[in-house]
């Protein structure tokens, strides 16, 4: 949601990444809506080079999104006129990429990390890119082929510091021109270096277990052609009002309907794995598609695969898919929801469940999760090390707990969550927090009646029911007033008595919207203090290490532990504006 300091924010972290040029491009953009390449070089007042060039790195970095519709020429000949539409969460989720990695870093090995930081560094690139860069970061990138004297025996060796390699029959240590392997001493007659196969065949299985956990997707369309809309006649009775209750979409959400790949093709990978010059193509797929995907997946796998796996390494683009980090770490909050409101058995058994339907549940807005039995879940409990002690009543009494949905319909019993209800609790119980912190507790009592209660209430009963004085309650919901926290509505007077007569409610969608923009206004506030501090200290910052002594080094400690505080309260605010936004 692009609200007044959400945009201040998003253009701060544009212009704190890529510089002010392309800031002013993404600002233009966010404020104005959906624009031409002219009406953005006229708005910007900068040259046509620079608009495209800061476009460029927009769309790049998957911050832009441009798209072609027909405008209707009249008389003339319709012509096709290319815009360009900003994505605002795209950007926030910028300062959201040490999380996407740390939850990598939990599921996967270490390549599987490096790639996807180079995915979100570099915004987009083809597999055979990532190879590149995982080869041009490592000096491991070839493999000495160390050729012996005597016979032409060779052995693979790969290098792990100066002067020490490995091979896969033991620890071999370079003495002259030596190796003593296991007690033996073999003379080099020569070295090769050739390329690194068997290290370029675990970087694409790294790759593939980043795309079959759909952490990684194919690129959308660069610019996809929207189709004119026609609106159909009604053909029956009750046909209009179906369609005025039907909720019409946006241009901007047709646009990213009609760039996004097929589902069948968004994580279908192609790769060529052959140590040979000519290559041998295998294609990986989740295992866990449906049967209709499947062949449609068998379609463009016969289509990719005469490509050649080489050339879909080089042509292919792919990018970080946000949406299912997002949807990863709404599951913890989700979880971490759980723990704090009932108990560790409770959290055990949501966690447990949310995984064993990850497969099936992947929209971030979803209002409940996939249908599991009772048998299904224990089993899925007893996998943890926390839920191996819990029985199977302690597992159906967790499951009444967290208010899990009964299928009975079925030839078996299912549960599924109602995970709408717990990000609602964890909103208001979140606002709630907010107005204990800034008001105090009368203020708390006041509002969490209002909240709970959801309908109009007069100050008196809200002064009795919240056990405060009738003075102070005024006065309270009057400053609650002011600040957007509360809704205040004057009913007609019918008498005199009735002429000071307010009511009191809490309107949810403009209160949630209100505390969103704030939570903005606060990661903005925390982001220019930790440049301020770092651009105060940039002298130190640039001294060595060894000179850092005395008073210069308890000015580096305190940068070091304003830094650390300052950077750990923006990702906490952030969790709360993910809760708002995201979820």
């Amino acid at each position: 949601m692009a609200t007044r300091y959400g945009i201040q924010l998003a253009v701060h972290l544009i212009s704190s990444h890529f510089g002010d040029l392309v800031a002013k491009v993404c600002e233009c953009l966010l404020r104005k809506g959906t624009l031409t390449l002219r009406d953005i070089i006229r708005f910007t007042e900068l040259s046509a080079q620079q608009v495209k060039n800061c476009l460029l790195v927009l769309i790049q970095h998957n911050c832009v999104q441009a798209f072609s519709t027909v405008e209707d020429g009249g008389l003339s000949e319709s012509r096709i006129i290319t815009q360009y539409m900003v994505i605002f969460n795209n950007i926030i989720h910028r300062m959201r990429f040490s999380k996407f990695i740390m939850i990598v870093s939990q599921e996967f090995d270490k390549e599987c990390e490096e790639l996807l930081e180079g995915l979100l560094q570099h915004g987009r690139l083809t597999l055979a890119q990532l190879l590149d860069r995982a080869n041009t970061d490592k000096p491991e990138g070839k493999i000495p082929v160390v050729h012996l004297g005597g016979d032409r025996s060779r052995i693979h060796v790969r290098v792990l510091k100066s002067g020490f390699h490995r091979a896969s029959c033991g620890l071999l240590c370079l003495s002259g021109n030596s190796f003593l392997m296991i007690g033996l001493s073999l003379t080099i007659k020569f070295v090769q270096f050739v390329e690194c196969c068997p290290a370029q065949d675990a970087l694409r299985e790294s790759f593939n277990r980043l795309v079959n956990a759909h952490y990684v997707e194919r690129c959308p369309a660069s610019e996809p052609l929207l189709e004119l809309k026609t609106d159909e006649a009604p053909s029956r009775r009750g046909a209009k009002s179906a369609k005025i209750a039907r909720v019409v979409e946006t241009t901007e959400q047709r646009a990213l309907k009609a760039a996004a790949p097929m589902e069948a093709k968004r994580f279908l990978v192609v790769t060529n794995t052959g140590s040979d010059i000519h290559g041998k193509n295998t294609v990986d797929m989740p295992s866990n598609e449906i049967t209709g995907e499947k062949q449609m997946k068998d379609e463009y796998m016969q289509l990719d695969g005469a490509l050649g796996g080489a050339v879909c390494e080089k042509e292919v683009v792919w990018r970080a898919n946000f949406e299912e980090f997002v949807l990863r770490l709404k599951q913890k909050v989700c979880v971490a929801s759980i723990r704090a409101q009932y108990d560790d058995g409770a959290g055990v058994v949501l966690s447990a469940m949310l995984e064993a339907t990850r497969g099936t549940e992947r929209k971030i807005r979803g209002e409940t999760s996939g249908p599991l039995s009772l048998n299904a879940i224990f089993e899925e409990v007893m996998k943890t090390e926390e839920g191996r002690t819990m029985t199977l009543e302690h597992v159906r009494s967790s499951l009444n707990q967290i208010g899990c949905k009964l299928d009975t319909a079925g030839p078996d019993q299912s549960y599924s969550i109602d995970l709408k209800n717990i990000i609602d609790t964890a909103q208001r119980d979140e606002v709630e927090l907010i107005v204990l912190k800034r008001y105090g507790k009368e203020a708390f009592r006041m509002f969490r009646l209002l909240s709970r209660t959801r309908c109009l209430a007069e100050t008196n009963k809200i002064s009795d029911t919240a056990l405060v004085d009738k003075k102070e309650a005024a006065k309270i919901l009057y400053k609650l007033w002011q600040d957007d926290n509360v809704h205040m509505v004057r009913p007609t007077a019918t008498s005199t008595s009735d002429k000071d007569l307010c009511l009191w409610t809490v309107n949810k969608d403009t209160l949630w919207k209100h505390v969103l923009d704030q939570m903005y206004h606060g990661a903005l506030n925390l982001s220019l203090r930790t440049l301020y501090e770092l651009e105060q200290e940039r002298e130190i910052l640039q001294l060595p290490r060894e000179k850092r002594i005395g008073e210069l080094g308890k000015r580096y400690e305190r940068l070091r532990r304003v830094r650390i505080l300052m950077e750990s309260s923006l990702m906490k605010l952030d969790d709360s504006i993910m809760l708002f936004n995201d979820f």
